[in-house]
């Protein structure tokens, strides 16, 4: 029993990546489910959830009730983070995106990710009395991985992919633990970010292939990281290729044209939007 998902948040409406997305998910799998990861309170939308429910609809996806939200699941978040936490595996970093930045300026040779320059590990050596000040003064700080001491922990990690990398990757593929160094897995202001819900919801709702463009291939590293750490089962995962404008470009959600709603008011139809999707001969 394959059990597939398509999560997207409702901070925009859908466009033509994100239906690309949705279909590829649906036809993998037995069992299709729907997830709203509306953590982000300030950009999620009811509005935009709305429009989500109405173009799944009307692309004739069928997904499982009841649909999950992460805006119910906080106290399942604070409960993994919470695990991390009692074994050392987590920092409090007070480091601000300035301060960030003007370390890494610093460092003749700074290290990078698939996001850019990896955090230096600033606070990493706070002792818990400096720790304890800070969060006692009201300073803002995120909850930060020691990328390196949770890869002590697991030792050597694969996952299994059944699509391909941007490079072609496929098949076992080993994990780097250290891919995208201490990475935040919450802030003060936000009980879980997305490497960790992610791990957390799909172990939850029995998720057993993730299916995903291959812009996050990289994601599966940290992700089997966590997933290890947590005891929770490792889905496979298949990335897939990525639909791209005229120019080469990913959709956005600022892209209105490409957006279902704007095809669909101009008369497209379901089957249009699937051939959009066909290899070209």
């Amino acid at each position: 029993m394959i059990v597939t998902r398509f999560a997207p948040s409702p901070t925009g409406l859908l466009h033509l990546g994100h239906a690309f997305a949705a279909i590829t998910a649906c036809e993998a799998g037995d069992r299709f489910l729907l997830r709203i990861e509306d953590i982000d309170a300030g950009r999620c939308k009811p509005e935009f959830e709305a429009a989500i429910m109405e173009d799944i609809a009307w692309l004739g996806l069928r997904f499982e009730q009841p649909v999950l939200r992460q805006s119910a699941r906080m106290a399942a978040y604070r409960e993994a983070l919470d695990r991390l936490e009692a074994r050392g595996l987590l920092y409090a970093c007070f480091c601000t995106r300035k301060e960030i930045a003007a370390e890494i300026a610093r460092s003749v040779e700074a290290p990078h990710g698939p996001d850019g320059p990896l955090y230096p590990g600033t606070c990493r050596a706070l002792d818990a009395a400096e720790r304890k000040r800070k969060v006692a003064a009201g300073e803002a700080y995120a909850l930060r991985l020691d990328a390196a001491k949770a890869a002590r922990e697991t030792g050597l990690l694969c996952f299994d992919e059944h699509g391909a990398g941007p490079d072609g990757e496929t098949g076992r593929i080993a994990v780097d633990p250290l891919k995208f160094g201490d990475v935040v897995l919450a802030r003060k202001e936000s009980p879980a970010a997305y490497h960790l819900a992610v791990v957390v919801d799909d172990a939850f709702q029995g998720v057993t292939l993730v299916t995903r463009g291959n812009d996050l291939f990289a994601a599966a590293h940290v992700q089997r990281l966590l997933q290890a750490l947590l005891a929770l089962p490792a889905p496979a995962y298949a990335h897939h290729r990525l639909i791209l404008d005229e120019h080469g470009r990913k959709f956005s959600k600022r892209d209105r044209a490409a957006t279902l709603r704007a095809l669909r008011e101009s008369g497209a139809t379901p089957g249009d939007i699937r051939a959009k999707f066909r290899p070209r001969r």
